[in-house]
């Protein structure tokens, strides 16, 4: 079983960047994918971007350009480097994995506020 945890939230003003992290323990071995998807209130939960094994790295059109995931897999840890934030970025940001049947684990979440 696949555990993720996520930090890096926080309050930042707009054109500022914010750093998330997550990691990842346990069945690290069965991961083919992590991303990150975005919730904001009374919005259903979106696709933000992904990082396959062997793969390029893929972002939704709102945040190319602005956002960057890379993936260390030393450190069992996936990154989502986030420069230039608007406040429609705003959000609970989750972290999630895919193993290699398919099934996706998710981290617990972590806030990003972007307010003046």
């Amino acid at each position: 079983q696949v555990q993720l945890v996520e930090s890096g939230g926080g309050l930042v003003q707009p054109g500022g960047s914010l750093r998330l992290s997550c990691v990842a323990s346990g069945g690290i071995f069965s991961i083919s994918a992590m991303g990150w998807y975005r919730q904001a209130p009374g919005e259903e939960r979106e696709w933000v971007a992904e990082i396959r094994n062997g793969r390029e790295p893929n972002y939704a059109d709102s945040v190319k350009g602005r956002f960057t995931i890379s993936r260390d897999n030393a450190k069992n840890t996936v990154y989502l480097q986030m420069n230039n934030l608007k406040p429609e970025d705003a959000a609970v940001y989750y972290c999630m994995a895919e193993d290699r049947v398919g099934f996706r684990h998710w981290g617990q979440g972590t806030q990003v506020s972007v307010s003046a």
